[in-house]
């Protein structure tokens, strides 16, 4: 049944136009973790239960890759508040997703800054870089703090209420019918013909 949902996914990156070899490659990143447990499961008796779990964190990683990569994050987020799930969680993402963007960007005019004054790699080796670069993360997350108070009073001066607008309103299109027929019926096959094939 896991060959089968390996498949199903491997169909459905190709249908998206999603590099395979690239995605395999980087799920294969959850397996030195579930490996341990694998190993684990294997030095207590059930050597069927930790392949399992292998096989599962895997196929599970494939199916995250495969939603991340085809649904933009607020679209998402707007999914999962469909859902039902709780708002303060959302709103918890929502910041998350934005406020990475600004560390990065101050993290950038960092970088560009210590390279104007003649920094170097070989700068930040050895007891002194490494107090050097703790200094200057301290003040990344410093400078950061600060844009995001500042972004926060632009978002209240705006009239922000506590919840994102979605810039495009979702519609339920007729492929989006297809898709969700197929991610119904073809998990359901699976089963049936995995149970008929074990009896």
């Amino acid at each position: 049944m896991s060959a089968g949902f390996f498949l199903l996914l491997a169909g459905a990156f190709v249908w998206a136009r999603l590099p395979l070899g690239g995605v395999l490659l980087r799920a294969a990143v959850v397996l030195p973790f579930s490996a341990l447990f694998g190993l684990i499961c294997w030095l207590a008796g059930d050597p069927a239960r930790g392949l399992s779990l292998i096989v599962k964190s895997y196929l599970s990683t494939l199916a995250v890759l495969l939603v991340i990569s085809t649904t933009p994050f607020p679209v998402l987020l707007k999914g999962l508040e469909l859902t039902g799930v709780p708002q303060f969680l959302l709103l918890v993402g929502q910041f998350l997703y934005r406020y990475l963007f600004v560390i990065g960007e101050e993290a950038q005019h960092m970088r560009k800054a210590s390279a104007a004054r003649g920094a170097t790699l070989r700068q930040w080796a050895g007891g002194a870089g490494f107090r050097s670069a703790a200094g200057a993360l301290s003040v990344l997350f410093a400078r950061s703090y600060g844009r995001a108070e500042q972004i926060h009073q632009a978002m209240t001066a705006r009239g922000f209420s506590g919840h994102f607008q979605p810039l495009q309103r979702a519609q339920f299109r007729p492929y989006d019918t297809v898709f969700t027929i197929i991610a119904c019926l073809v998990p359901i096959l699976l089963r049936i013909a995995v149970e008929r094939a074990a009896s």
